[in-house]
This record gives C-alpha cells, structure tokens and sequence, in this order.
C-alpha cells in the first residue's frame, strides 16, 4: 500500500526520519521504488536534470503531467508529489485549481508542491486545500524565483529568518501537510522543526529536519554541476560515460567471425 499524508504527519511525531527522491520517468522512478524512500517528487527540477534547460522556468504544465504518469508507473509505496510548474498557480486560484486538478485526475499523484508565501499564493494554497487538493509548501531557495533570488543560500540575516519563519507558520495555517526548505541556515531550519507541526523536509538546510529530499541525479553524481549542498555518493556520470565507451571500443575492436558481405553475397535485410 501507498504511503499518505497522514502516514508522513505520524512519522514525525514519532521521530522518524522521512526520506524524499526525486524522479523524472519511469527508469528513475523505479530507483526510487527500489530505494524504499517515503517521498516521490517529480519536481520542475526535471526541466534541467533531464531537458537541458538552465532553469526550471522552461518545464510546461503538459509536460510535468506527461513525467508523473511515467513516475507513476514505476512508484507502489511513496507518497507520490508533483511539482506545480512555473505560471501554473501564479495567475489566480481558478487556473491553479485547474492544474493541480490534472494531476489528481491523470496521474497517480497524491499531493502538488508550489514555492513561495507570497499573499496571492496563500490564497491559492488556501482554494486548493479546500479544493481537497493536498499542498506541499517550499521555502528559501525557490528555484521559479531564480532571477530575483539567485541560486545562493536564503534567509541570512535575522530580519529575512523572522521572514522566512512567518512564512512557514503562514503556510500552515492554510493547510499545507508539509514544508520544504531548501539552501537555508542550519540553525533555522532546526528551530523549524521544532515550532511547526508539520513535517519540515530540508534540501541544503542541515541535517536537524523531520526528513531530507533530495535530486536523485545529484545524488548518483549524474548531473553536470553539483549544488554545494548534495554530494554525491557515486561518480555516476563518469561510470556511465566510461562503461558505454568501453562498450563501443569493444564492438569495434572485437574479431569478426564472419566474413564482410560482398556484392554477390549481400545481407539479408533485419526484421
């Protein structure tokens, strides 16, 4: 059976680490089923690890719709999230209910993720809970916000962690089941834990959080350029690249034990 919310909200009251992954199409969604993490997040992060583009401002509603039901086919036991992409939920309630909705409707997601504590996106937050769509909150480093904020570390002076901290109480109060605060001080993010009684999932934010999540692809050393915050467990693009170059040396080096087709003797076309 799959993980719920509710499984989540336990597991921090009984100080139990919970444990996210993100995954972006079948193959890795199958890492992560195996992986027995908690949480399977399709996050716009997907836009950059597996499109190519340098943020994640690029990634369509469609497209993030299309990766979930490919997660999806893989993932039995985590609670599965998505994303909520770039202009998805920033143009009014009405337009966010309409994206969150697909999700839940066309794909096996549990729950939608969006940044940001601005007042309109409270009332998003606020429609879509009341909506009976389960929200996910993120703060800190908000990578939709990267051309205002930069991909440097959030909430370094007192007066933007009093921010930061408003922020999350905000966030729960109008119903988000859980927090994501990514590239903030340790110290915060530990305080957080404590005061809010949802669970408060850090990337980047020390290791004093009810859980961590992070990008698979950083995680296996796949990606070109590593966050400060996620080191790698594996130099995984450079196996990789080594076992499927070795692979084609091998192919053009091996002895052929048939003669090369001649013109009165051509090759029978393949199937």
């Amino acid at each position: 059976m799959p993980l719920t919310i509710r499984d989540l909200q336990n597991y921090k009251h009984q100080g139990r680490i919970i444990t996210a992954l993100t995954a972006w199409d079948a193959l890795s969604g199958a890492w992560v089923e195996a992986s027995g993490c908690d949480v399977a997040l399709v996050g716009d992060s997907l836009a950059m690890v597996s499109l190519g583009h340098a943020t994640t401002l690029p990634i369509s509603l469609e497209a993030m719709v299309h990766h979930t039901q490919a997660v999806g086919r893989s993932i039995q036991r985590p609670l599965l999230v998505a994303d909520l992409p770039f202009l998805s939920y920033q143009c009014g309630a009405e337009q966010a209910v309409a994206a969150a909705g697909r999700f839940l409707k066309e794909t096996p997601c549990q729950a939608v993720k969006l940044e940001g504590a601005e007042p309109e996106t409270m009332a998003v937050i606020n429609r879509l809970v009341r909506t009976g769509i389960p929200v996910m909150g993120h703060l800190g480093l908000t990578p939709q916000s990267v051309h205002c904020l930069g991909w440097g570390r959030q909430a370094r002076s007192a007066p933007a962690q009093e921010q930061l901290r408003q922020k999350a109480l905000d966030l729960q109060q109008q119903g988000c089941f859980a927090l994501v605060l990514e590239h903030v001080p340790a110290v915060l993010a530990s305080e957080l834990r404590r005061e809010l009684k949802i669970p408060v999932l850090g990337i980047g934010a020390g290791p004093d959080c009810d859980g961590q999540i992070l990008v698979t692809a950083d995680l296996l050393g796949l990606t070109p350029s590593q966050p400060p915050f996620a080191k790698p467990r594996l130099q995984g693009a450079t196996m990789f690249k080594q076992a499927l170059q070795d692979w084609c040396h091998e192919q053009r080096h091996q002895e052929q034990t048939t003669p090369p087709p001649t013109a009165s003797n051509p090759p029978t076309p393949g199937c």
